[in-house]
C-alpha cells in the first residue's frame, strides 16, 4: 500500500462518527456514486431470514438535554442539518423528536453522539 493511502486511512481513523457520515456523503456527492454494497439475489433472501424483528424505522427523541445544553445543541444542529438557532429552539421543547423514520443503525450513531454531549435520548 503506497504512503498517500496509508495516511488517508490514518486520518480517516481520527475522524468522528458524525464526520465519517459527513466525509461519505461528500465522496458520494463528489463522484456520483453510493456507498451501498451490491446485493445479490440469494444475499438478499439470507438477510431477510436474519433480519430482527423490532421495527425498521425508528424516531430518534431527545428527552433531556443533560448539564451541557451548548454542546447538545452542536450535536443536533450536526444531526440535522438545521441552523443554530432552529437547533436550539428545537432543544428547548423537551421531548423533542431530532429524526424521523430514520435506520436503527443510523439512530444508534446519531444516540451515540447526543448521549455524549451529556443529552438523554430514546429510539421509538
Amino acid at each position: 500500500m503506497s504512503e498517500k493511502i496509508t495516511k488517508i486511512l490514518a486520518d480517516i481513523k481520527e475522524l468522528k462518527v458524525l464526520e465519517l457520515n459527513e466525509l461519505v456523503k461528500a465522496i458520494e456527492e463528489e463522484f456520483g456514486v453510493t456507498a451501498a454494497a451490491p446485493v445479490m439475489a440469494g444475499a438478499a433472501v439470507v438477510q431477510e431470514e436474519e433480519a430482527p424483528a423490532g421495527p425498521v424505522e425508528v424516531n430518534l427523541v431527545l428527552t433531556n438535554v443533560g448539564m451541557n445544553k451548548v454542546q447538545v445543541i452542536k450535536a443536533v444542529q450536526a444531526i440535522t442539518g438545521l441552523g443554530l438557532m432552529d437547533a436550539k429552539k428545537l432543544t428547548d421543547v423537551i421531548p423533542a423528536t431530532v429524526k424521523e423514520k430514520i435506520s436503527q443503525v443510523e439512530a444508534e450513531e446519531h444516540k451515540k453522539a447526543l448521549e455524549a454531549a451529556g443529552a438523554t435520548v430514546e429510539l421509538k
